[in-house]
């Protein structure tokens, strides 16, 4: 009897100890790592995701925060970390305008990254504050511009799609402004509000709680046809501002050497919870258009494309990599 136990005991043991790992991956937190400030429209998309993915595959899954360095800090961070699915990040425009406007990057993108799926895009919305004193529309706003000292325009560091958008509406408009970088749209368009900046180009997604409060004006989009959600902002191009159709784009990636089952599995998970009714809601009310059925080869081919197309539009305004 003594000895049935203890081999009993033996077995259990190595049992236990091969379901070890398993169990012990699974309590292990997966992260999704969005490079910028709480309280933008990355951060917005990153939270409903990860809500979401919770609640289907039982697992622990956290936005994690690294804002700094135009979002170079956070995007560091996944570049070198294990590959093991439990690194996330949420790239997006601003990644493929940095190369052309950057000198030293610590990571290459997209080579360092492993895409996973396009989870959707947005136009830009030029924000100024709501006071009584400020532009009430565009054609105040540049007027101001082209009559008075150059307004300041908030961006949000070098590279990113808020700062390249600064710029085209210079060269387009022949306005002179001053650009004043912030780490991510959250904290700049708190200071678009109180006055502080006279504007800042971000999405609906990361300006709809200040909008909604009356403490923002909307002036124009960047897309070719009018938001829905704010359909009584003209466009750009309504407003005589040629050539500035810009999107913002959010995709999810991981490190470059992750399994590739592995990653077609997270697809599949991401695709599901994207189109699930409250997370599609969410989002679409934020003026985000979901595009989450791309596969992982699309998406490859696109962040490529979209680093060709930026690269291009930087050499074309005289930037250079600082």
């Amino acid at each position: 009897m003594t000895m049935n136990l203890t081999r009993r005991h033996a077995v259990l043991g190595l049992l236990a100890a091969g379901l070890a790992p398993a169990a012990s991956a699974q309590a292990v937190p997966m992260k999704i790592i969005v490079p910028w400030a709480p309280g933008g429209s990355t951060d917005a998309i990153g939270r409903a995701l990860a809500q979401r993915l919770s609640e289907t595959t039982g697992r622990t899954v956290i936005v994690d925060n690294k804002p700094g360095a135009a979002g170079q800090i956070g995007t560091d961070a996944v570049a070198k970390a294990p590959p093991d699915g439990n690194h996330l990040l949420i790239v997006e425009l601003p990644h493929a305008i940095a190369p052309a406007v950057t000198a030293k990057l610590p990571y290459e993108f997209p080579r360092d990254f492993a895409p996973i799926t396009l989870l959707g895009t947005t136009p830009l919305i030029l924000f100024t504050t709501a006071d009584a004193g400020a532009p009430g529309d565009f054609a105040s706003f540049m007027a101001r511009a082209k009559s008075g000292p150059p307004l300041a325009l908030a961006h949000s560091g070098a590279g990113t799609v808020s700062h390249l958008s600064s710029e085209l509406l210079a060269a387009r408009s022949g306005a002179k402004f001053t650009l004043v970088p912030y780490k991510g749209s959250a904290p700049a368009l708190i200071d678009v509000a109180s006055g502080i900046v006279a504007g800042h180009f971000s999405s609906l997604a990361a300006g709809s709680s200040l909008l909604n409060a009356g403490k923002l004006r909307a002036l124009a989009v960047t897309s070719a046809s009018r938001l829905p959600a704010l359909g009584n902002v003209p466009t750009l191009d309504e407003l005589g501002v040629r050539d500035m159709a810009v999107d913002q784009w959010w995709a999810l990636v991981a490190p470059a050497r992750s399994n590739a089952d592995m990653l077609e599995k997270l697809r599949e998970q991401v695709a599901a919870a994207m189109a699930y009714p409250a997370v599609r809601d969410r989002l679409s009310s934020l003026g985000v258009v979901l595009r989450s059925s791309s596969s992982r080869a699309e998406l490859a081919g696109f962040m490529q494309s979209e680093v060709q197309r930026w690269g291009a539009v930087a050499r074309n305004l005289g930037l250079k990599p600082e």
